[in-house]
Order: C-alpha cells, then sequence, then structure tokens
C-alpha cells in the first residue's frame, strides 16, 4: 500500500461522532479540528525542545573544546615549568666560565649543542627567555627582585641577573629573579 492509502486508512478509522461527556454529540469537524490543533501545537512543542537540546548540545561541545584545549595547554605549562630547573643547572655550569673553559672542549661542544637543541624544543612550544640586562629598568610584572644592593646603578635599575625567567607566548612563565640597585 501507498503512504497515501495508509493516511486516508487512518483517517477513516477516527470516529466522527463524539460526545462532550454530558452526552451530547459534537460537530465532527470541530472535533477534527480540535484534535488538528492539538497536534500542531504538540508537534511545535516537540520541535522546540528538540532544537534548544541540540543548541544545548552544540554549546556544550564547543565547551568541551575550549575546556580540552586549556587543559592541555595547562600540561605542557607544568611540563615546561619542571624543564627549567634543568635550564637553570645549564645556566650555572657556563656561568662559571674559568671552570667552564677547563672542561675538555669535545665535551664542552657537546654539552652546549644539547643545552641549544633543549632551548630549540622550548621555542618550538613558544617559550622563549626573558631578554635582560643589568641597567634594565625594573618591572615587578615581569621581575622578582631578591634583593636591594647599593652600587652605580639608577635607582630601580636591575644590577644582578640571579635566575633567568621565561615567557610562555605574550605571557610571565616565570619571572626572572633579580638584585636591584637600591
Amino acid at each position: 500500500m501507498t503512504e497515501e492509502n495508509n493516511k486516508n486508512e487512518e483517517i477513516e478509522d477516527v470516529e466522527f461522532v463524539e460526545e462532550d461527556g454530558e452526552g451530547n454529540t459534537k460537530d465532527p469537524i470541530k472535533s477534527l479540528r480540535e484534535r488538528l490543533a492539538k497536534a500542531v501545537s504538540e508537534k511545535q512543542e516537540y520541535l522546540n525542545n528538540w532544537q534548544r537540546e541540540r543548541a544545548d548540545f552544540q554549546n556544550f561541545k564547543k565547551d568541551e573544546s575550549v575546556r580540552l584545549t586549556r587543559n592541555a595547554e595547562i600540561v605542557r605549562e607544568r611540563f615546561i615549568e619542571d624543564l627549567l630547573p634543568v635550564l637553570d643547572a645549564y645556566d650555572m655550569a657556563f656561568s662559571n666560565r674559568e671552570a667552564w673553559e677547563k672542561v675538555e672542549q669535545n665535551w664542552r661542544i657537546g654539552v652546549e649543542y644539547i643545552h641549544q637543541q633543549l632551548l630549540k624544543v622550548l621555542e618550538n612550544y613558544n617559550v622563549t627567555p626573558m631578554k635582560i640586562s643589568i641597567g634594565d629598568k625594573f618591572d615587578h610584572n615581569l621581575h622578582e627582585s631578591i634583593e636591594t644592593v647599593e652600587g652605580d646603578g639608577a635607582e630601580d635599575t636591575i644590577a644582578f641577573v640571579v635566575q633567568s625567567g621565561y615567557m610562555f607566548g605574550d605571557r610571565v612563565l616565570r619571572p626572572a629573579r633579580v638584585k636591584v640597585f637600591g
């Protein structure tokens, strides 16, 4: 049977004589119109609820994507923070130039190469060391003052860099620890 025949059979099955509850018969056309209006109203309600749920689900998917991206960034940032002491160890080894020059040249070249590789990997993850020089103006957003020293430098300028600072994109991952002229 075709779909149209099925619809016609369904209509034929409808009882056209209805009573209003008090024994009075209702107009079959009026009764069908009421039932049709009710069906249209229910259909619209189901459609609205479905559309609302679909929009809620789309919003959930977007929010979840943002949360996952942020969580991945937090994990990456924590891992990078765990690597910073390794860079500090390299900086400490390189800072004692006299002792470093006494190390065999091939060994020194290898260690410096490994240090450069580590810096390159961090740069690929948008981590860069802060460029800080003695005499730069102290900025509490970028620097952490650990000591005020007397000297020939201008007040509130950097006297000595104790520990390098690092940026993660445009955010400070770790402020540089410095001594400041007072």
